[in-house]
């Protein structure tokens, strides 16, 4: 009787770029499945070995020496367990995305995806020419099929598999987390299991690279389709399945992890990107500016829990129109997070260019002119700071704010990295009143008080934005769903709401165009799944 087979899944953060370290996880990784887990399986992400994705390395001319070079070592330095891995691989001068399984210093076998993804933030086809063959493998009498990412979405490499008639499957993944995504990815997985008729065993990277955001959440599936694991949301970890060749039946050998609700997953993957960008880049820490306001008081919440408050500090950059309450908030919130916290008056810098500039704004009456400065000086601390102790600037403006160009070139958009530039403002409260569950940290009239960017006497942002509420659902449906300026006011929107914010949108592209980039966590972030022309004479009426 066969005895039962055990598969170890390598939900790792692994390096873009890094192909010597990535090999090295890997070996380390594999030896540890081999006598910790006694493993017979080991299972790696996709493109493990280069990172994903690895965008125009790819084009490098060295990508072919180093990925042979790593596979040569792989092949040398592990014996005793079979590896299933994922790796960007020439062969008669075509690049696929390839899937390899080594076992006992042969590459037994490899499998190319087939469904190469060219859309929101993919662009495999760039690089990669799509498979036409399934992957299938022996191992102890047991056909199993691969599957890779984007394969398991559509049905045709399913039923090539289904064909070669496999009791198992394994599919290596690097997909992208945004909110409902792990649900998604549930729900597909369970119709391609009922479609082969084989359980699956669903591995998914976790980290966080540039703006993307990987967050695990592996997956066993049987072959009914029932979910029977659930990985961890945005940590690495090993996990153990085992498959019983005789009932043809897959099981965990751990519980599966909690389900996190909607503000718990998506804080965490705010927090994962903080992390990622900062350490995976070298920076000693981060500074930013705390104003009083609930942009700055989330951002420097989620950077201290990504790096610990010794590694982050605010800077209250006040002026004539900050009010006490905000330099109050601002004080209260840096001491319950224990971190540094200084202030800097821009009061003298601001006195000071205005009159270098009084002769060319002589005759001109006050305008945004003003308060853009006001920003600008803030921005040239924050970022003198950072030159002088390598810390990155952390950038506060949220998704709304993008949207519609509320922000300052080289003023409050002056930094490195920008947690909230995929948060819709609505979504900031809720993720603000969920970071204050577990510990009071963000002021309770910072939530509560109506927003202002205080450059102003008593201004608030509703003075010249429809309420955020409103706001938010028409750029929704206009930014992530294409809808047209008509087809929203059909919705039951105000028709000069509608224009109004459809033009901001237009007529700021420019602007995000130099903003720093920001985890993504929506369906449509201002990033690489949004490319619109800045100069353009298209109108968005119907």
């Amino acid at each position: 009787m066969s005895t039962p087979i055990r598969v170890l899944m390598a939900q790792l953060n692994l390096l873009v770029g890094d192909i010597p370290g990535n090999t090295s996880r890997v070996i380390d990784t594999a030896l540890k499945a081999r006598d910790e887990h006694q493993a017979d399986l080991v299972l790696f992400p996709e493109l493990a070995l280069s990172g994903y994705p690895p965008e125009d390395l790819l084009l490098r001319p060295s990508l072919e020496p180093r990925i042979e070079q790593a596979l040569a070592r792989i092949k040398a330095e592990v014996e005793g367990i079979t590896l299933v891995l994922g790796y960007p691989r020439y062969v008669e001068g075509a690049l696929y995305n390839m899937a390899g399984v080594i076992r006992d210093g042969e590459l037994i076998g490899e499998y190319a995806k087939q469904c190469l993804p060219n859309y929101q933030v993919f662009d495999e086809q760039r690089y990669f020419v799509a498979g036409s063959q399934p992957g299938v493998f022996e191992h102890r009498g047991v056909r199993i099929g691969l599957s890779i990412c984007e394969d398991i979405w559509h049905s045709a490499p399913t039923e090539q598999l289904a064909q070669a008639d496999v009791d198992l499957v394994l599919s290596l993944n690097a997909s992208p987390y945004h909110m409902g995504k792990p649900e998604q990815r549930a729900d597909v997985v369970a119709q391609r299991a009922q479609q082969l008729q084989a359980p699956i065993v669903y591995l998914n990277q976790t980290g966080a690279q540039d703006e993307l955001i990987f967050d695990g959440n592996s997956l066993l599936v049987s072959a009914t389709g029932e979910t029977l694991f659930c990985g961890a949301h945005c940590e690495e970890a090993l996990y153990t399945a085992c498959f019983d060749p005789a009932s043809g039946t897959l099981s965990a050998e751990q519980p599966s992890q909690p389900v996190l609700g909607r503000d718990a997953s998506v804080y965490q993957a705010l927090v994962t990107g903080v992390r990622d960008y900062v350490n995976k880049n070298g920076f000693k820490g981060v500074v930013l500016g705390l104003s009083g306001g609930i942009d700055s008081a989330l951002t420097v919440a989620v950077a201290v829990d990504a790096l610990g408050a010794d590694r982050v500090e605010a800077v209250m950059m006040p002026f004539r129109w900050t009010s006490s309450m905000s330099l109050e908030d601002a004080e209260a919130e840096a001491n319950a997070l224990g971190i540094q916290y200084d202030v800097i008056s821009i009061e003298p810098l601001y006195d000071s260019f205005m009159q270098q500039l009084q002769p060319q704004l002589k005759g001109y009456a006050p305008d945004t002119t003003e308060e853009n400065l006001q920003a600008r000086c803030r921005g040239v601390l924050l970022m003198a700071i950072s030159n002088k102790k390598g810390y990155l600037v952390l950038t506060t403006g949220n998704k709304s704010e993008m949207a519609v160009g509320y922000s300052t070139l080289y003023g409050d958009m002056a930094g490195g990295f920008d947690v909230l530039k995929d948060i819709p403002k609505t979504l900031v409260y809720q993720l603000s009143r969920y970071r204050n569950t577990l510990s009071p940290v963000i002021p309770q009239r910072v939530i509560d008080r109506p927003p202002s960017a205080e450059l102003a006497p008593d201004q608030t942002d509703q003075d010249s934005l429809p309420d955020y509420d409103v706001l938010d659902r028409i750029l929704e449906l206009y930014v992530e769903r294409d809808y047209s300026a008509q087809a929203i006011i059909d919705e039951g929107f105000d028709a000069a709401d509608v224009n109004r914010v459809i033009r901001l949108v237009d007529i700021n592209e420019y602007k995000r165009r130099q903003a720093p980039i920001g985890p993504r966590v929506t369906q449509r972030g201002f990033g690489r799944d949004r490319r619109y022309p800045i100069t353009s004479g298209w109108k968005a009426g119907i």
